[in-house]
């Protein structure tokens, strides 16, 4: 089971990207930002967007836990 390893929106912040700000210049859809608030998985291409605006791999967000 792949989950967050850490707190997503709390790092959007620390990067000065408020939720508010994502949704007015449409960084990302409000479906996509509850996704991340819910603990699911985002699709490739917001997952993608994500690493791109914290300006970090993958394996930074996401955990590998077995079943």
């Amino acid at each position: 089971m792949l989950k967050y390893k850490i707190d997503v929106i709390q790092a959007l912040k620390d990067k000065g990207y408020s939720t508010y700000y994502i949704r007015k210049n449409k960084l990302m859809t409000e479906p996509q930002l509850q996704q991340i608030r819910d603990n699911k998985l985002l699709s490739h291409d917001a997952l993608n967007k994500l690493c791109s605006l914290l300006e970090c791999q993958p394996g930074d967000i996401l955990e590998y836990i077995p079943d």
